[in-house]
């Protein structure tokens, strides 16, 4: 299966997920996520706004230890903010809420954790997205390369083996509602 068919195919299966089954799957992928070493560890962790059936991570933003970040689309590149819960989000182009322009932003060198968004993973830490290659574009910068990324996705979307092209940039690990995973490097 090629990662277009792929995508749709796992796409459909979250999308017919009720809303009541996303928050108990994704309060239990948060609890996992918190037993993470590399989680205790992470002063600052880039994060998402939950959007399409996506597992929220809304519950962990509350959290006063930790400093968030979240993307703002910008062209063909993802720019970083910091944002607290009660800050402002607009409607980014894609449709996904995302900080203002003016709020501050992280710099790379900063950045303890990133918790990608993903629609699959395989266990040798490839990332099926949406298609429009924000994130891998992101991981080939020189500055972002060597920060940990830590794949968010369903159980279901654990895939065997993910078709691979030269720009995909692997993850660490993976968290799901079951557990987390990290891959040998």
């Amino acid at each position: 299966m090629n990662k277009t068919q792929l995508r749709r195919q796992i796409l459909e299966r979250r999308k017919a997920l009720s809303s009541n089954l996303v928050r108990e799957k994704s309060n239990r992928l948060c609890a996992h996520l918190q037993t993470l070493p590399l989680w205790t560890e992470s002063k600052t962790i880039l994060a998402y706004q939950s959007f399409r059936q996506e597992l929220d991570l809304s519950s962990l933003f509350v959290r006063d230890d930790k400093i968030w970040g979240l993307p703002r689309c910008d062209a063909r590149s993802l720019v970083w903010h910091c944002w607290k819960p009660g800050e402002p989000l607009q409607k980014g182009s894609y449709g996904i809420f995302e900080p203002t322009l003016n709020a501050p932003l992280i710099k790379p060198q900063e950045v303890n954790l990133i918790l990608v968004p993903a629609v699959a993973c395989d266990r040798a830490g490839y990332r099926l997205g949406y298609g429009g290659g924000f994130y891998d574009r992101m991981f080939q910068l020189p500055e972002w390369s060597s920060q940990p990324r830590i794949g968010i996705i369903f159980n279901f979307a654990l895939v065997r083996k993910l078709p691979v092209e030269d720009w995909d940039c692997p993850l660490q690990g993976v968290c799901t509602e079951e557990g987390w995973e990290m891959f040998d490097a």
